[in-house]
């Protein structure tokens, strides 16, 4: 069993995946900004700012993987890149494999086509910026660190969060960087935990773009 920490683990994905984890009996910690109102039994949960390089550093100690599923919403907002490079820098400090969860936008929807983030219309002005940040951390920022860092990141389908909360089906489907479904598809919360838990248990992606769909 591996000691997994979640970043953002009182969040819509990080809550899915501390469930998931912790049910398989992995030792697991998560870090938020606030504490649950429905813990998980058998999980550590800590209080702090994930902007905060000690807090990450103390959180990250003796873990093997760190999740880090911190929203680009809410008190995020505008930082978001910003606070994934630091998370990245300090997991690479720690010698600690880092598995990101990733939004859709730096998807494909067929081989050689362009990815998502290239065609906004459609969607709210105000989530531009988050979107192409996302993208660019991925496509910018993640090949750019130490070849010492070993990162997946972890793209959900298209349909994925609170607001598209999507069927639990107990299966998922594994893709690169051109999701499973060429409208990006759709994946519950569970079931992109289920599928993220399993990418981390079996070790076999390393500095890699994948998607997980229905």
């Amino acid at each position: 069993m591996s000691h997994i920490t979640v970043i953002g683990g009182t969040g819509y994905a990080g809550s899915a995946i501390v469930t998931e984890a912790a049910a398989r009996g992995h030792q697991v910690t998560a870090l938020s900004r606030s504490f649950p109102e429905h813990p998980t039994p058998q999980v550590t949960y800590v209080q702090g700012d994930a902007a905060d390089e000690a807090t990450l550093a103390s959180a990250m100690e003796g873990a093997d993987v760190v999740v880090d599923a911190l929203a680009p919403r809410g008190q995020q907002a505008g930082t978001w890149r910003a606070a994934h490079g630091t998370i990245a820098r300090v997991a690479d400090a720690a010698g600690v494999r880092l598995v990101i969860v990733g939004g859709a936008s730096s998807l494909r929807p067929a081989r050689g086509a362009d990815r998502f983030v290239s065609d906004l219309s459609g969607i709210p002005e105000e989530l531009h910026d988050e979107i192409r940040d996302g993208a660019a951390f991925l496509l910018e920022d993640l090949p750019a660190t130490p070849a010492t860092l070993d990162w997946l990141f972890v793209s959900p389908a298209l349909r994925f969060g609170a607001r598209m909360p999507g069927e639990q089906l107990g299966r998922y489907r594994l893709g690169d960087d051109v999701a499973v479904q060429s409208d990006g598809g759709a994946i519950s919360a569970a079931d992109y935990a289920l599928g993220l838990v399993d990418l981390i248990e079996s070790g076999d992606h390393h500095r890699e773009h994948v998607n997980l769909g229905h």
